[in-house]
């Protein structure tokens, strides 16, 4: 199947009066039609970045320094702010980690989803407002026509994300990019938020890159994850193989940490260390502070993308040269 979207190298950095921090360096992977790629790490990783990149939305002193983000083979940033912007909430849109500080406070909730439609559809305002309501149905908003007339304010979180996806959703995106659309919400809305992206991506066919700190909405919604780290990948697969079968010592973590997989009474389980200083990173692999299976040569460069078996992926020295060595390759440091 063909990319819908492929990020390739993709180096993106903010150069403050303390240096240039090196947010990515080199990230890389593909968005297929119809699925859900969850992209999870800890805070500081580059999640967002990854997104705000794709959107073209990095603000000084920020600034994509290389690298290609190709939708359907054209590279959004050989694009002209102006080209940009008629796929930019067009094609791709993007739910951002809290609607309260996306939605103008002082417009209704109609005005502002009609402003959008009016852009992107190029109707009329009633026309506009039309769709907006059929859109506030469509993400199962209780009374539709009473929200168009309120301020954001005025609504739960729970909502306000619901406007927010029905905004993003209102010009037929290809790719949804949905950055922690449930944060700061409590468990019971946190699900249906989740069944209703998922339920809207099987009806619509449309693509989700779905970023977020929690396996475990991955585990229940996304096809194929990413691991991040330290602006690295450093694992990717299908969800079933990353769960059953995690490979890279962080992901490994990461999945010890979920409180679901916790004994009673037992203490989480928590990763050593902090992220590297991304102004001054390691030579070598960025986990190795805090790695339990480091070894010496670990620190001499940075590891690149191994094929572990099927669709899983490890960006890992020891794991490469332990299954080198297994195969009768030999040690490849």
């Amino acid at each position: 199947m063909e990319e819908l979207l492929k990020v390739e190298g993709l180096h993106t950095y903010f150069h403050t009066y303390r240096g240039v921090l090196k947010a990515l360096t080199g990230v890389s992977f593909s968005l297929y039609p119809g699925e859900i790629l969850g992209l999870v790490g800890e805070t500081g990783c580059g999640k967002s970045v990854t997104a705000r990149s794709i959107m073209r939305l990095i603000k000084e002193p920020g600034k994509i320094e290389e690298g290609k983000i190709l939708y359907r083979g054209k590279d959004l940033l050989s694009l002209s702010e102006e080209e940009m912007r008629t796929i930019r909430g067009k094609d791709i849109s993007m739910i951002f980690q809290e609607p309260m500080t996306s939605l103008n406070p002082v417009l209704k909730i109609g005005t502002l989803m009609s402003e959008v439609i009016m852009v992107h559809k190029k109707v009329n305002k009633n026309r506009a407002l039309n769709i907006a309501k059929k859109m506030l149905k469509e993400v199962k908003m209780p009374d539709p026509e009473g929200v168009l007339n309120k301020y954001p304010f005025e609504l739960s979180g729970g909502m306000r994300q619901r406007v927010m996806i029905a905004m993003a959703l209102s010009s037929d995106p290809e790719i949804l990019i949905a950055d922690e659309p449930t944060t700061a919400l409590d468990v019971t809305i946190q699900g249906q938020i989740l069944r209703l992206i998922i339920d809207l991506s099987q009806k619509r066919g449309t693509a989700v890159l779905l970023i977020t700190h929690d396996l475990g909405v991955v585990a229940n919604v996304a096809d194929r994850v990413i691991v991040m780290y330290a602006g690295n990948i450093v694992e990717e697969g299908r969800v079933k193989s990353i769960f059953t079968n995690p490979s890279h010592p962080y992901t490994k973590g990461l999945l010890r940490s979920l409180p679901s997989l916790a004994k009673e009474g037992e203490e989480l389980p928590t990763i050593p260390g902090t992220l590297p200083n991304l102004i001054y990173p390691p030579k070598g692999c960025l986990f190795y502070d805090r790695c339990d299976i480091r070894e010496e040569y670990c620190k001499e460069g940075r590891p690149e993308r191994f094929h572990l078996g099927e669709e899983h992926y490890v960006w890992c020295h020891k794991i490469k040269n332990e299954k080198m060595e297994r195969l009768g390759y030999g040690r490849t440091d």
